[in-house]
């Protein structure tokens, strides 16, 4: 029988940006993390922050309107806003240093109940560094991370003890993954929402650490569309 479907990477993202409040600076990491700059609210304010410098950017460039000059920490090209500002990456690092960043979006390898995540390095990978990550981990004042729920082989990512070298301990508030929308608490991971067509018990299943579900858990949300 063929595996029921999981979540698309864009609607992932687009949910961990409903979560954005007006007026925040969102910085995206590098991979599935810059896909949260293709979702759009009017009525709300956001400033998307890059680590290579591109502040108060937009979604992701179409390629009629692309600038190869304009790129995310990705290298993606992007969209210019009004009040668009390129600055210096030191000047990208002191913003986030300084605390004013509201929320990093991040990838990870593994999340684990208590809010530790690995982002930076596994045993079959030769070099690798923790780079901005660390930074962003330490200052940001919340940190949400998105990532598939199990790995090809089909193993866990969200566990009860990282077995990666984490990047940052006990910082993670809110994780999405292809099976459901999951907020850390200290008393562990509590699905909040869960993807079409799956159950708690089939997505505990694919799980280690032990889930809370949510006293009003429901399907997940995805983007309005016009």
């Amino acid at each position: 029988m063929p595996e029921k479907p999981r979540l698309e990477r864009q609607p992932m993202c687009d949910r961990l940006a409903m979560e954005f409040q007006d007026g925040w600076i969102v910085n995206l990491g590098v991979g599935m993390p810059t896909l949260c700059s293709n979702y759009v609210e009017p009525h709300k304010s956001l400033v998307f922050h890059s680590e290579n410098g591109a502040i108060g950017y937009g979604p992701l460039a179409p390629p009629e309107k692309a600038d190869r000059h304009l790129v995310n920490a990705g290298g993606q090209q992007v969209t210019a806003l009004p009040g668009l500002a390129i600055v210096h990456h030191a000047d990208s690092f002191a913003l986030i240093r300084k605390g004013m960043v509201d929320v990093t979006v991040m990838g990870a390898y593994e999340v684990a109940e208590n809010g530790d995540f690995a982002n930076w390095r596994i045993p079959t990978r030769k070099g690798g560094g923790i780079g901005g990550a660390m930074d962003l981990a330490a200052c940001a004042k919340r940190v949400f991370i998105t990532l598939e729920h199990t790995t090809k082989e089909g193993g866990p990512r969200l566990l009860k003890r990282c077995t990666l070298p984490i990047t940052a301990p006990g910082v993670v508030k809110l994780v999405v993954t292809d099976l459901g929308l999951f907020e850390v608490t200290p008393e562990g991971f509590k699905l909040r929402e869960h993807a079409p067509g799956w159950t708690p018990a089939e997505i505990q299943a694919c799980t280690e650490a032990r889930l809370i579900i949510a006293d009003d858990l429901r399907e997940f949300r995805f983007r309005a569309r016009a």
